[in-house]
């Protein structure tokens, strides 16, 4: 195993209303409150991290912007790259995003709802972009998760065609809930497409990310590690360790 890469780790800071939260599957309202985002993200920054994934939860359910919140977390997560999701939709939205200092930016609802857009965001901004694939089963989640965003496989085949550079695969029923990650899911989008895939939603335990960790060889770059990281459930430092062994 030495010589495969290491497991990429994102911590996640997850923005509504201006402060770190952390959501159960997704949903508004189940909201726990974790404090200054910039601390959240110092935080990781102080474990090791290399990445930090960033949400704009109420843009992505379409109530407001936490846009000087997240250009401030940004700011002050000095030397460590940042992927940003969360309510970018159109031009102006992705433009505003990769200015603010994102490494990287997922487009969730629009590469469903307006696919040419997501292939033209694509063509011209490359590695810069991912696609979120979140899913209940094998039917997307889109809006917030509130909507369904139609056939995981039909979506991602257009993807494919449009040449889209990265995924990020969430089981919406796991995320939050620490009930472990879904690896028949990440495995059967694996299967389909050379791209590289970033795992998230349902993360536990060290054991899980393990499992994760096997998986790179066949196609898996990354996790988003969210609540078990806020519940103490192990450190990022831990996770870290065992992400690159």
């Amino acid at each position: 195993m030495t010589n495969t890469p290491a497991l990429v780790l994102l911590p996640a800071v997850d923005i509504a209303d201006g402060q770190a939260v952390r959501l159960t599957q997704g949903q508004a309202g189940t909201e726990t409150n974790h404090g200054d985002p910039a601390d959240a993200a110092a935080d990781w920054v102080a474990q090791g991290a290399e990445w930090i994934h960033l949400v704009d939860l109420d843009a992505a359910f379409g109530r407001g912007s936490n846009v000087d919140v997240i250009r401030r977390v940004i700011a002050q997560a000095d030397g460590v790259k940042i992927e940003l999701s969360g309510g970018i939709r159109d031009d102006p939205s992705l433009e505003n995003a990769l200015e603010s200092g994102a490494t990287r930016v997922n487009l969730g609802t629009a590469a469903l709802e307006n696919p040419e857009w997501a292939a033209q965001a694509i063509e011209r901004f490359g590695d810069a972009i991912a696609v979120g694939l979140d899913v209940r089963g094998t039917t997307l989640a889109a809006r917030g998760w509130t909507e369904d965003g139609g056939d995981l496989w039909e979506v991602l085949a257009r993807l494919e065609d449009a040449g889209c550079a990265r995924y990020v695969v969430t089981d919406v029923t796991k995320d939050g809930t620490l009930k472990g990650p879904n690896v028949d899911l990440l495995k059967q989008v694996m299967q389909r497409t050379t791209k590289p895939v970033v795992a998230s939603g349902g993360i536990s335990s060290l054991d899980d990310l393990t499992e994760l960790r096997a998986l790179v060889p066949a196609g898996l770059e990354g996790a988003i590690v969210g609540r078990a990281l806020y519940a103490g459930a192990f450190t990022l430092v831990e996770a870290l360790a065992v992400a690159s062994n």
